[in-house]
């Protein structure tokens, strides 16, 4: 099978122009989403900390708790966001703004995040290379959680198979996307708009290439 970066770029933009404004809304939920879950935060950390001296010349990290609760409810919004996408791919038709809530699987998607997490940061202290490694080895088992209802250990494993001979493809994706994100973020944020969701659903499209489900063409990516 051949994975093609730009073809899973270009795939993302077919789906993405199909409901452009569509997609826009929903990523300007996501972004006020995450804005109420960073003000929960800080009043999280503004009751705990209270009249507690600040050094501004010292970043403020915030609270074990304030920081718990936001990795919580982020969580939430991540996954939402992932049902999402998935669903936009499979049935552009059928997806509605309603999709962003997601709360099921939440406690192995959870464990899945930690996992994935923990193994990323411990390989980038062993020089960076196992750090990139476990991301492009483990970079869907989010996706397969949400998709499949996978408990974390297997979701890892599913993730682990299908990435089997495509792991430099997938790596040059990953940069892309960075690479494409960035642009966004130069375009005075606003392009992000446009990049996160066209990013997402190619990698999405990779992920339904990989795991063998239905692969939208852009014919059917129309109203």
């Amino acid at each position: 099978m051949e994975l093609s970066v730009g073809d899973a770029i270009k795939q993302g933009w077919e789906i993405f122009k199909s409901r452009p404004w569509f997609f826009v809304g929903a990523c300007v939920i996501l972004f006020i989403a995450s804005v109420v879950v960073g003000m929960v935060t800080e009043g999280i950390d503004s009751v705990l900390m209270g009249d507690a001296p600040v050094d501004p010349e010292v970043p403020s990290s915030g609270t074990l708790i304030g920081n718990l609760v936001n990795f919580l409810l982020s969580t939430l919004i991540n996954m939402g966001a992932i049902a999402f996408f998935l669903k936009a791919y499979d049935s552009l038709s059928d997806v509605s703004y309603g999709d962003l809530w997601h709360p099921q699987s939440y406690l192995p998607y959870l464990a899945v995040s930690i996992l994935f997490g923990l193994m990323i940061g411990l390989g980038m202290l062993l020089l960076i290379v196992p750090g990139v490694i476990a991301l492009v080895v483990f970079f869907f088992s989010p996706f397969i959680v949400i998709d499949r209802a996978m408990g974390p250990i297997e979701a890892l494993k599913a993730s682990m198979e299908i990435t089997k001979g495509h792991r430099w493809q997938l790596f040059f994706l990953v940069l892309a996307i960075i690479g494409i994100n960035i642009l966004g973020v130069l375009a005075l944020f606003i392009g992000l708009v446009v990049t996160i969701p066209v990013t997402t659903l190619a990698i999405v499209h990779v992920y339904r290439l990989l795991g063998g489900g239905a692969v939208a063409r852009p014919a059917d990516a129309t109203l």
